[in-house]
């Protein structure tokens, strides 16, 4: 089964830069797309991130600009420049694919457990 561990969390003042890690463990036979999502207090979890296999990325308007999402084979990380108090939140990855089993490959959808990430106003 794959797993997702996550670092970097932490709190920024605003304007400032953090960087979230990710990375997956297990026998990945191939991910479809790569994404971080958060969650604010009362808030339903929302896409900050996508990554998909032939390189496309999705950024919702709140962050174009700011944050970037890249990866490194299993990896992938998310670069979060002048951030804001709105960036508060718990922020987790997400990786889609295809996993290797004992009877050949099936699908993945796997969270990582989430990281705190605070930017005081």
């Amino acid at each position: 089964q794959v797993q997702l561990v996550e670092s970097g969390g932490g709190m920024v003042q605003a304007g400032g830069s953090l960087r979230l890690s990710c990375a997956a463990s297990g026998i990945i036979f191939s991910i479809n797309a790569m994404g971080w999502y958060r969650q604010a207090p009362g808030k339903q979890r929302e896409l900050v991130a996508q990554l998909t296999s032939a390189g496309t990325t999705t950024y919702p308007d709140s962050v174009k600009g700011r944050f970037t999402i890249s990866r490194d084979n299993a990896k992938v990380y998310l670069q979060m420049n002048n951030m804001k108090s709105e960036d508060t939140a718990v922020y987790y990855c997400n990786f889609r694919g295809r996993e290797y089993t004992r009877r050949g490959t099936s699908d993945f959808d796997s969270w990582g457990q989430g990281t705190q990430v605070t930017v005081p106003s």
